[in-house]
């Protein structure tokens, strides 16, 4: 059976070729590296683009997970918030006119491909049929590595989100990278395994900081336990928040736990605000399996643990 990927145009390519395409010519052969995670970086950036707040106001609350980040690419990319993300903007508006696919259909598509190269990773849902963005994401509307717990929840629930969806959507760090808050130091990652996606990126984050994998100049950034590893001051006091500490832990050593959390929290992320999308789930490819548990790094352990709630005893 075929599945197509059908563009608010009416245009249809079957999703064999554009997987293939992706595959092939950005993700390596369906590598788990930084092309893969700049994709899922772009989900979230996209998708966050809406505010009950602003509509409720009468305002144009942004379209979701429409593809304004690449259909006005010269507006949300001079957000300081998208740095980075210009050549996976680029290059999946390249892939999506290259097979007539609406560009909100093609984020979501090649974030769900790109995280299905990583390890341990859930199967995510994929729906398609998005119409084109009608304008720019309103600005302001994705949270940032500085802000204060408090005031990213409230951005996370003006989109719809509550706060153990926020601690599940950080899972995307798992597989992150670092690049424009210290160029110095580009593609440093924020926990030990950062090709597989698995919940050590819960475990490290609480660990005790002691320095800074780099310059260390940047209020975006704490300090970590690895110089190998970056931590962004606001995963730091998500992880210790009394609001978020109790589901953060709970994702500790449950790797089934973290898994269906972030699926849920990221099918809500690309659909909100949409009816009568198409269910293509059936052709995103299932990950490799990894079960390994988490463990602490070398040299570390649990009177290495830094946390705001003591339910973390082993």
């Amino acid at each position: 059976m075929k599945f197509v990927l059908i563009s608010a145009t009416h245009g249809r390519m079957t999703t064999p070729q554009v997987l293939g395409d992706l595959q092939a010519n950005l993700f390596g052969g369906g590598l788990c590296e930084d092309q893969a995670s700049e994709a899922i970086r772009l989900t979230f950036h996209d998708g966050i683009g809406r505010s009950a707040a602003l509509q409720a106001a009468g305002m144009f609350g942004g379209g979701g997970a429409d593809g304004s980040i690449i259909q006005f690419a010269s507006v949300e990319l001079a957000d300081p918030a998208n740095a980075g993300l210009e050549d996976t903007v680029y290059a999946l508006k390249h892939f999506a006119d290259a097979h007539n696919v609406s560009y909100g259909d093609m984020i979501q598509f090649a974030g769900a491909v790109a995280l299905s190269n990583c390890p341990g990773s859930p199967r995510l849902p994929f729906y398609t049929r998005r119409p084109p963005a009608v304008a720019p994401a309103p600005p302001n509307l994705i949270p940032a590595p500085t802000d204060p717990v408090e005031r990213v929840l409230a951005r996370m629930e003006d989109a719809g989100f509550t706060a153990e969806d926020t601690v599940a959507l950080l899972a995307a760090h798992s597989v992150g990278t670092q690049k424009t808050i210290d160029p110095t130091i580009s593609n440093t990652p924020f926990d030990t395994t950062p090709r597989v996606f698995d919940s050590q990126y819960y475990l490290e984050i609480l660990l005790r900081g002691t320095g800074y994998p780099g310059r260390g100049r940047s209020p975006a950034e704490v300090k970590s336990p690895l110089k190998s590893e970056f931590r962004l001051t606001s995963d730091a006091a998500i992880a210790r928040h009394p609001k978020t500490a109790c589901a953060w832990q709970s994702l500790i050593g449950d790797q089934d736990r973290m898994r269906a959390s972030f699926s849920d929290a990221m099918m809500k992320l690309a659909n909100q605000g949409y009816r009568n999308l198409v269910d293509c789930s059936p052709v995103i490819p299932s990950s490799r399996v990894w079960d390994r548990a988490p463990a602490y790094p070398l040299g570390k352990g649990v009177a290495d643990i830094e946390q705001s709630i003591g339910i973390l005893s082993t």
